[in-house]
């Protein structure tokens, strides 16, 4: 890749960015696009952004594609990120849908999940939601997590993560009890886990064709699309909530002009939706 991106090319490259994936990439990011797609562009022998683009064009269904939109979207996770949302989960919703007179699975959605640390720390709460509770939560639980890139989607299938990664808001004591020690010298979820997780490759742009959910974490993404963007989201979200369910948000994000399909919950510390 040239020093420079010119404005033309990265005109058309926040196009296609935006039409493959709905990320809304700012007027001055060509840094990051050089340092994520530098790699890309040089194994592939494009001497300009333009030119991959074009390339990009002509093969929609392309491995290419979906290695350029990983490249992009893919972003670092932290295990229990932002802590509240979890807290709130253990302390309040889990013990509200074990009430409930029902034995009707509970369904939670982990969005844009990236490489499994979200849906696999709800897992965990549920997991010591149930040692600390014997017998109350006796719901089947199916926790689906989905995000747009399909390596990303493959590797947190695995579970499999370095030293490193189980720093990053994992307990010591948690990761004793969770996690198994591989030859290689990386952890894996166990199994127990694992099998409390359905991962899916889904893009937020396009309907989520499933059964309603109980509870959707849906953090730290739709900073990323427009406000139109955005709000088609969270709409198509609210229809394939349960009456009453619950949307939990980063702790950036909000909602505005859509009080006629969720009133705000203030759970101190902390503040969740639930859907009318």
């Amino acid at each position: 890749m040239s020093s420079e991106i010119s404005q033309e090319d990265y005109r058309a490259f926040k196009e296609f960015l935006q039409d493959a994936s709905g990320i809304l990439l700012g007027d001055n990011k060509q840094y990051l696009v050089k340092s994520r797609l530098r790699r890309i562009m040089a194994e592939n022998r494009f001497n300009s952004l333009g030119e991959l683009v074009q390339r990009l064009r002509k093969q929609p269904r392309s491995e290419l594609r979906e290695t350029v939109i990983d490249a992009m979207t893919t972003n670092e996770t932290l295990w229990f990120r932002d802590t509240h949302p979890f807290r709130i989960l253990e302390e309040r919703l889990l013990g509200e849908m074990a009430a409930e007179n029902t034995s009707q699975p509970l369904r939670i959605w982990s969005a844009a999940c990236s490489t499994g640390q979200e849906p696999y720390s709800i897992a965990m709460v549920i997991d010591e939601y149930r040692r600390r509770n014997p017998g109350r939560l006796r719901r089947p639980v199916e926790i689906i997590a989905t995000d747009v890139s399909k390596p990303v989607v493959d590797a947190a299938k695995d579970g499999i993560y370095e030293l490193l990664a189980l720093g990053r808001g994992l307990s010591a004591d948690r990761q004793k009890q969770y996690f198994t020690q591989l030859p290689s010298g990386s952890w894996q979820v166990r199994k127990e886990i694992r099998d409390m997780v359905t991962f899916r490759e889904h893009n937020l742009l396009e309907r989520f064709s499933s059964s309603r959910f109980d509870i959707v974490f849906c953090r730290n993404v739709l900073i990323y699309f427009s406000s139109d963007l955005k709000h088609d989201i969270l709409v198509r979200t609210h229809g394939i909530l349960k009456r009453g369910g619950y949307l939990i948000l980063g702790a950036s994000e909000s909602l505005n002009g859509l009080n006629q399909y969720y009133e705000m919950v203030q759970c101190r510390p902390g503040i969740i939706y639930r859907a009318k």
